[in-house]
Order: structure tokens, then C-alpha cells, then sequence
């Protein structure tokens, strides 16, 4: 499925500098900022800086160097949140049924209670 990348989404909007961000970690092709709607108490996006819609577009046509790059941001994240001693959500929605608001790829990383199901049962 060929992607279109929506240069005017907020998180475009926030790589160039037009929307400010709490930053938690930015390298060479990720950023990772606090969300303004935490929905646990730590709430940490980590978008890449490439122009991807989502996690499929960016496995397919991201270059080694941005995969590796955003990889270790997330696991950088984790590390600086200190949110593997008790355990954390890492979630990446994509598309109109998966409930993606933004067309960006962003990973959420949730942490610092217990979350609940994932989803509830059929």
C-alpha cells in the first residue's frame, strides 16, 4: 500500500520547530517528548525524523541507519524512564481501525501503573 505523508501533522510541525515539546531524548533520526494527555504517569512518544505514516512504511522504506537509530531511541527511553523495573506498554497504532490520530509513526511508551487488559475480550 503506498503511504501519503501529511507535512502539516502536529508532529511535522513539532520536528520543525513550529509547536514547542517537553523532549526526553533527541538523536540524529528520533525525538522523544512527553505527550500533553499522559495517560499513565509516564507517557513518553518517540516519533523518527523521516516521514513516515506508520510502522509498516517505515520498516519498508526507512534506511538501516533510521531503523537502528529509532530502535535504540526507544530502548534509550526506556532506560532513561526506568520503566523496565516494573514493567511498561509500548504501543503503535496505525490506521483508521487501529485508532491512529496522527499520521506520523509514534510509538507510546507507558508506564508507572498497572495498565490493564490491552484489549477486552470478543
Amino acid at each position: 500500500m503506498p503511504y501519503s505523508y501529511d507535512d502539516q501533522n502536529i508532529f511535522a510541525k513539532i520536528l520543525r520547530g513550529e509547536i514547542p515539546n517537553d523532549t526526553v531524548l533527541e538523536t540524529e533520526h528520533s525525538l522523544a517528548f512527553r505527550d500533553i494527555h499522559p495517560q499513565a504517569p509516564t507517557h513518553v512518544l518517540v516519533i523518527p525524523k523521516g516521514a513516515y505514516v506508520c510502522y509498516d512504511d517505515f520498516a519498508q522504506n526507512a534506511s538501516d541507519a533510521e531503523i537502528l537509530d529509532y530502535t535504540r531511541a526507544i530502548g534509550e527511553v526506556c532506560r532513561l524512564m526506568k520503566v523496565e523495573e516494573n514493567g511498561f506498554r509500548l504501543i503503535a497504532n496505525a490506521g483508521t481501525a487501529g485508532v491512529q490520530e496522527v499520521p506520523h509513526l509514534h510509538v507510546h511508551i507507558l508506564a508507572g501503573r498497572p495498565l490493564g487488559r490491552m484489549l477486552a475480550p470478543a
